[in-house]
């Protein structure tokens, strides 16, 4: 089966990413990554607000406590949407000056996962995927990553998946709700390199990955039981970075999109590429899990 999606918002990103569904705000949070934008887009309006956080910004999620969270260059940070006022809490990574925060999201219990990537052309396993618990105490998860990418749970809370995305694969791993804690890496889904480099994830009320290729010019949708590619989403720019349902009844699937690498033969041939696309295809999400401290 295949749909087609639209664009919403022509943000003419560099490299958009993170997409999040606030369910109570009715927003769609993203960002563009290089620019150190955090978007919150209202599809009642179409409105598209920024927050400049000042660094390169990896990915962002709501917080029970108001505000949001977000991965920079420098860690694990708390962003006041109104003011701009950003406090980094933790960085893991001092130590690696050229190393940034790339996508991450919230665990069922509440707690921040994210991972982070090199910033220049060499791109060796230095990189970890982290976890910052209630309390801001942070752990690190897995080592040797070298672009850490989409993250979702389960939903029995039973297992967790994770893109690294040179590997082709999505990981899973046994999840223990109680502790956070991950073990028995093994393979769920192998994606073929001619579909794209797997990035962005997420899942459907009905326990379905929903992948986004970046130079696949799609999302596809797959049963992680039986690795069977069900459903593929068509987007008109080639680089797709991530997907998150929306909307009223979580059944519509926001899709970011990047012009980064893209030079300008490749632009005019498709000139919405940084936008904000958006599906119907058939399926319905779940709410996002937010930061429980």
């Amino acid at each position: 089966m295949s749909v087609t999606s639209q664009l919403v918002y022509d943000a003419k990103a560099a490299l958009g990413e993170g997409a999040i569904w606030h369910a109570q705000k009715k927003v769609l949070y993203w960002v563009d990554i290089m620019a150190g934008l955090v978007h919150i887009y209202d599809p009642a309006t179409g409105n598209d607000r920024t927050v400049n956080v000042g660094q390169p910004v990896g990915t962002v999620v709501p917080r029970k406590s108001g505000g949001v969270m977000v991965a920079v260059q420098h860690g694990f940070a708390s962003l006041d949407l109104d003011t701009g006022k950003l406090n980094i809490i933790h960085d893991p990574e001092k130590h690696l000056p050229g190393s940034r925060f790339n996508d991450g999201k919230c665990d069922p219990a509440g707690r921040f996962w994210a991972g982070t990537m090199a910033m220049g052309a060499d791109r060796t396993e230095v990189s970890g995927l982290y976890c910052m618990d209630t309390d801001h105490s942070v752990r690190p998860m897995l080592d040797k990553v070298t672009i850490s990418n989409g993250i979702v749970w389960s939903r029995d809370n039973s297992t967790m998946y994770y893109i690294d995305t040179p590997t082709l694969v999505v990981a899973a791993f046994d999840y223990d709700l109680a502790s956070g804690s991950i073990s028995n890496r093994r393979v769920a889904i192998s994606i073929p390199k001619e579909m794209g480099l797997p990035d962005g994830m997420a899942i459907d009320a009905e326990g379905m990955l929903w992948i986004a290729h970046f130079g696949g010019s799609r999302v596809t949708r797959w049963n992680p039981a039986n690795r069977a590619l069900l459903e593929t989403v068509q987007v008109p720019v080639s680089n797709v970075t991530s997907c998150a349902f929306g909307g009223p009844k979580l059944d519509e699937l926001y899709i970011t999109t990047a012009r980064i690498g893209l030079d300008e033969a490749s632009l005019a041939k498709q000139p919405q590429a940084g936008g904000l696309f958006k599906a119907r295809p058939g399926a319905r999400g779940v709410e996002t899990f937010a930061f429980g401290g």
